[in-house]
């Protein structure tokens, strides 16, 4: 069965389409803190769209925890931004997450087979729960939202380390893959995100140590999961 990397909007459309299992890869950071959200214990995660759902659900669950950001930081209001570092105050608590792109994703590509959140620190767990469905899946580098013209490079060098750990047959973005996998094996993968467009935003926001925490692989076996949707948002649990 093929595995496919397809980026952005037409990944979640493809995904939906060919009832693929959708993988969204939003490596800095969205992916990698939903992960490392659940692997702390958080008890749910509430992916919502806008800012402005984040607080209606807060005032259905007060002592949720807000997490997320606009433009890397974390909205006025918010207990935390989108930092995988930041998670282990989520233990034991529900949590509200919006991001500028990887929640986007999130919610469209609900009505695919099964969607998860994968990256490069639960590359190989996210592997053996895409691979329990028996189905083709779409690793889908989740670029930035309303700007498809952005180079997500760490995107599409996240999505092909999955594709590397699975070891599966490419599809479309075959040429996405062979691009990239010589590039991971030479360079490394701290390297190539280093050099994204996206880390040296993260810089300029004294955001980099995030960048380095996200270059990991394998820090963790959490993998978020698409439980139900809902006019909040999508209901994330752990697999």
């Amino acid at each position: 069965m093929y595995w496919h990397i397809i980026e952005g909007e037409a990944g979640c459309r493809f995904a939906v389409e060919h009832q693929c299992v959708a993988i969204v890869v939003d490596a800095l950071r969205a992916s990698a803190t939903a992960a490392m959200l659940l692997h702390h214990g958080a008890t749910e995660i509430w992916v919502v769209g806008e800012v402005h759902d984040a607080f209606a659900a807060k005032k259905q669950w007060p002592d949720a925890l807000l997490f997320g950001e606009r433009n890397g930081l974390p909205p006025e209001g918010f207990d935390f931004g989108n930092s995988p570092r930041e998670t282990v105050a989520a233990k034991g608590r529900r949590v509200i997450f919006t991001t500028t792109t990887g929640a986007q994703r999130m919610i469209s590509a609900w009505g695919a087979a099964a969607v998860y959140m994968g990256t490069t620190i639960n590359a190989s767990a996210v592997v053996n729960a895409a691979l329990h469905h028996e189905k083709e899946a779409v690793l889908i580098p989740a670029g930035l939202y309303n700007d498809p013209a952005f180079d997500a490079q760490e995107d599409r060098v996240a999505a092909v380390a999955i594709a590397m750990t699975a070891g599966a047959e490419i599809g479309e973005g075959a040429d996405v893959y062979a691009r990239w996998k010589p590039r991971i094996e030479q360079e490394g993968i701290e390297t190539l995100f280093m050099c994204a467009p996206h880390a040296e935003k993260l810089r300029r926001i004294h955001l980099e140590a995030d960048v380095a925490f996200c270059a990991q692989m394998n820090v963790t076996d959490a993998v978020p999961m698409g439980i139900e949707k809902n006019k909040l948002g999508v209901l994330v649990g752990r697999k």
